[in-house]
């Protein structure tokens, strides 16, 4: 039976550590008491997120104040965002954007757009650095940047009466686009250089659960987010309520529409194309507040365009139909 010193076995050996005795005699009792509560992850000098803290708390002692070359802050709130590619920032450049930095990759092959970019920046006052491939590809988080990346402050958006503005001095009637539920920063790329080729006047976002004028959004527009103006609104259906106010024709696109693209006869009017997911598509709400959902005639075996080849033809259509 258990404790019985007695029994074959059950008394330790002479020369084990813990002695020939029979039982812990209270030697596992510290064990059972714990060692109070886990320190926090930044307080373990062996933890990833302590090494951070010390690394982060030397740069912002710097004489800079900031980080060192190829790193990229994320997230908080006036952070900085990175342009890559050569159209890119020669178009963000020609812009006049407020860039803090050019970066150029070691021997970049040097053509028209490069030396544009250099020249350009070398005379607004913006700091040129040279960088090697390895920090460029960190800097644009491995995006192709082509040798040149260009930092910037975070996108300025404008609110949905800039854009009525704008369209209003060009003495045309409105077209803008607004994206509901969009939320891949390529596709709001490729519909700002979609609204730049066809003459539109802006893009309108939610600011919940869609895309932003991103770095990726940037490098698809290939320079269209620095010509077309781009506004958040807190609430999208508000948003187009808004613009029906000021005489714009709500037009949603959805594969149940009730007219084709090529029989919209409210295109030659002020419009609003309200673009919604490939894969939920418009919103109830947002539905509601169109004025006519109409449809793009496609193959019976293809299901869907992605937002930003939708809003391509449908801006399309409306500039042909413009004359």
């Amino acid at each position: 039976m258990a404790g019985n010193s007695q029994r074959r076995g059950a008394v330790r050996r002479a020369g084990s550590k813990k002695g020939a005795v029979v039982g812990s005699g209270g030697k596992g009792r510290r064990a059972l008491e714990g060692k109070g509560p886990t320190p926090k992850a930044e307080d373990r000098p062996y933890h990833v997120a302590h090494k951070r803290a010390q690394t982060s708390g030397a740069g912002r002692s710097g004489p800079q104040g900031g980080r060192a070359a190829g790193q990229r802050r994320r997230g908080a709130a006036g952070s900085t965002e990175v342009v890559a590619g050569r159209n890119s920032v020669v178009e963000a450049l020609r812009a006049d954007i407020p860039a803090t930095a050019l970066y150029v990759a070691a021997r970049v092959e040097s053509d028209d757009r490069t030396r544009e970019a250099i020249k350009t920046a070398a005379d607004r006052g913006v700091p040129l650095l040279e960088a090697s491939r390895t920090d460029l590809d960190r800097l644009t988080d491995g995006a192709v940047h082509q040798g040149l990346a260009l930092q910037v402050p975070p996108y300025q958006y404008a609110d949905v009466e800039d854009l009525l503005e704008a369209a209003a001095r060009t003495g045309r009637p409105p077209l803008l686009v607004a994206l509901d539920g969009v939320t891949d920063p390529r596709n709001l790329g490729a519909v700002l250089r979609s609204v730049a080729a066809f003459g539109g006047h802006g893009v309108v976002v939610p600011e919940r659960r869609s895309a932003g004028v991103t770095a990726s959004a940037w490098k698809t527009s290939a320079g269209a987010a620095a010509r077309v103006p781009v506004a958040r609104a807190g609430n999208l259906t508000r948003a187009l309520q808004q613009l029906k106010s000021a005489g714009l024709f709500v037009v949603g696109l959805d594969a149940g529409g009730d007219v084709q693209l090529p029989e919209l006869e409210l295109a030659t009017g002020p419009v609003v194309l309200v673009v919604g997911s490939e894969g939920k598509g418009l919103g109830r709400l947002v539905r509601e507040s169109c004025d006519q959902v109409v449809s793009i005639p496609m193959e019976s075996s293809t299901e869907s365009l992605n937002a930003g080849i939708a809003a391509g033809v449908a801006l399309y259509e409306v500039a042909r139909r413009r004359g």
